[in-house]
């Protein structure tokens, strides 16, 4: 049995999770929400971490009936994602390994979203969509490691809705992103917008300049309501995840599509490849929000993996890097 500590801090979520074999004990989450209009600076999210990491710290651990003796592994966030978060974060979790003398395990970040969208939904092996506001691709696994088959070669598909929902000055409580699912939602007219998968790739940034500027003429001129523009967003970039998801799916006679990630929790994407998945007899895979959103417990899951199959991180590579792909890490547990 082995019990996990997990600390996440990569963007602008901060979550400490407990896991026992698999078992989530508690998973506690602050957001660092900003003013609408406004994006998260990483030196302000950074010490938005670091004013409630111990406040959080404890209310993990009475959530989860658990003391730092009964803790075998800390675990990380290591990467990718924002510099000063990473790093607010990592520093605690590194300071209590020695105060405890525990064991450490950094941990990729979208390799906790992947496993622990695979435990919750007890999913075998399936086609991942791995959909956030820092990343986007589409991910199956094979020879031990999991192989990213597309992915943006821009920005990422949240990070196109959240600053599509500044250009609205939507508020950021509890998300951009959420803020323009509900809008979306009572939109009824369709805009034409730029539909750009390059083989398994897709491309936001040029969607969203389009909008950015056509869109926001047409919504002064009232041809088109705010509603209308994010409903056209969202109906168009998710259609292109659903087709090279699809394309993924039939390239590995994958049966199972598993979405992860923060965008995941969107309900019209779950639809839209809900309805791809009924057309092939396949079946698809989504979390809530406790779990499609960054939290504690998926790095604290992932780290227990790591641990039992491939030890603990040597100390000298206890460090964070921005810059850490998903098809980097050997996947020893599978």
């Amino acid at each position: 049995m082995v019990v996990s500590l997990g600390f996440e801090g990569s963007a602008n979520k901060l979550g400490i999770g407990v896991v026992r074999d698999g078992e989530v004990l508690s998973n506690c989450r602050r957001t660092y929400i900003t003013p609408p209009g406004e994006g998260f600076l990483p030196k302000e999210t950074a010490q938005h971490h670091r004013d409630n990491i111990l406040i959080l710290l404890k209310e993990a651990f009475q959530k989860a009936g658990v003391t730092p003796f009964d803790i075998d592994v800390v675990c990380y966030t290591k990467g990718p994602g924002m510099g000063a978060p990473l790093v607010s974060v990592a520093v605690v979790a590194r300071t209590l390994a020695q105060l405890w003398n525990k064991p450490i395990v950094g941990v990729n970040h979208c390799i906790g979203h992947i496993e622990m969208g695979r435990q919750i939904t007890n999913s075998d092996n399936p086609t991942v969509l791995y959909v956030s506001g820092g990343n986007t691709q589409i991910i199956a696994y094979a020879c031990k490691k999991y192989r990213i088959f597309g992915e943006t070669i821009d920005i990422a598909v949240g990070n196109c809705l959240d600053r599509f929902a500044r250009v609205l000055n939507l508020s950021n409580d509890p998300s951009p992103g959420y803020n323009i699912e509900q809008m979306a939602k009572r939109g009824k007219k369709y805009l034409q917008l730029p539909y750009v998968v390059k083989g398994m790739d897709v491309s936001f940034s040029g969607i969203l300049s389009f909008i950015e500027e056509v869109g926001i003429n047409l919504l002064k001129a009232k041809e088109y309501t705010a509603e209308d523009l994010c409903f056209s967003l969202q109906e168009t970039v998710f259609a292109m995840l659903v087709e090279t998801t699809e394309r993924a799916m039939a390239h590995c006679n994958s049966q199972e599509v598993l979405l992860v990630g923060g965008v995941a929790c969107n309900l019209r994407l779950q639809e839209m490849m809900a309805d791809m998945c009924s057309e092939r007899g396949a079946k698809i895979y989504a979390t809530d929000e406790r779990y499609c959103i960054d939290n504690g417990a998926m790095i604290a899951h992932a780290g227990a993996l790591l641990f039992k199959h491939t030890g603990p991180t040597k100390w000298d590579e206890t460090y964070c890097t921005q810059r850490f792909r998903t098809d980097d890490v050997e996947v020893t547990w599978r």
